[in-house]
């Protein structure tokens, strides 16, 4: 049987910010479909950029990065964008358009897809009402709290059940009791197959889930006892 291919690949790769020290460093991971992840580190250790690298935002300095088998240094712009139709993000900044309702903001990676307008509208309700917007489909992002913005933001990532998901502290302007359920869509998406990798520093969540853990400490990945030193410290 032929061994499963990783989604994602990373083989010595580093990042560079202009002149300035690297920000990643020999990043060594393989990442595959149906598995869940947790980002940690320190703020600055560098979750945010290993992100962008993961969703082809930004360009790696050296190394190799493989996503979907194909070497994101080779690829053409057109091939860039169909990957990342198959990722979904969740930034910090959640980039919602505020000049579309919420549902529009929801639906609008199944518009850019050509799926048929009552079925986006139909799968972006649904997915609303199981964050608990239901009664915000017609509102505008501007006029939401901070919480709502990012259940908002979550909706939009997962409605088109991506092959990679990736959030950046996706819990961090909600209570526990909706972080929990959002924890739960993301379980739920890896059950059907995808690669999720959320970042976060909330330790209460990563030692309750029992996720794999990629700990970040000065751009590089740390072994499991450096992880627990960092968090006692």
């Amino acid at each position: 049987m032929p061994k499963e291919e990783p989604v994602i690949s990373f083989d010595r790769v580093m990042l560079h910010y202009g002149e300035g020290a690297p920000v990643l460093r020999n990043i060594s991971l393989s990442l595959y479909k149906k598995s869940f992840h947790f980002l940690t580190g320190a703020s600055g250790a560098g979750k945010t950029s290993l992100l962008r690298l993961l969703y082809v935002g930004i360009r790696h300095s050296s190394g190799k990065l493989k996503i979907f088998g194909k070497d994101v240094s080779e690829i053409s712009r057109e091939e860039q964008c169909k990957l990342r139709q198959r990722i979904g993000v969740v930034f910090q900044d959640l980039n919602l358009l505020d000049h579309l309702t919420v549902l529009e903001n929801v639906a609008l990676p199944l518009k850019v897809i050509g799926e048929h307008t009552k079925r986006r509208e139909h799968q972006a309700k649904e997915i609303l009402d199981w964050v608990g917007l239901g009664n915000c489909f017609n509102a505008r992002p501007d006029t939401l709290s901070g919480g709502q913005k990012q259940r908002v933001a979550i909706a939009r990532a997962v409605i088109t059940r991506p092959d990679i998901l990736l959030a950046d502290e996706p819990t961090g302007s909600v209570d526990e009791k909706i972080a929990n359920k959002l924890m739960g869509l993301f379980y739920g998406m890896y059950k059907m197959g995808t690669c999720v990798v959320v970042a976060t520093h909330y330790r209460q969540f990563v030692d309750k889930f029992h996720y794999n853990e990629i700990h970040l400490k000065h751009g590089c990945i740390v072994e499991k006892d450096q992880v627990e030193q960092d968090v006692t410290s």
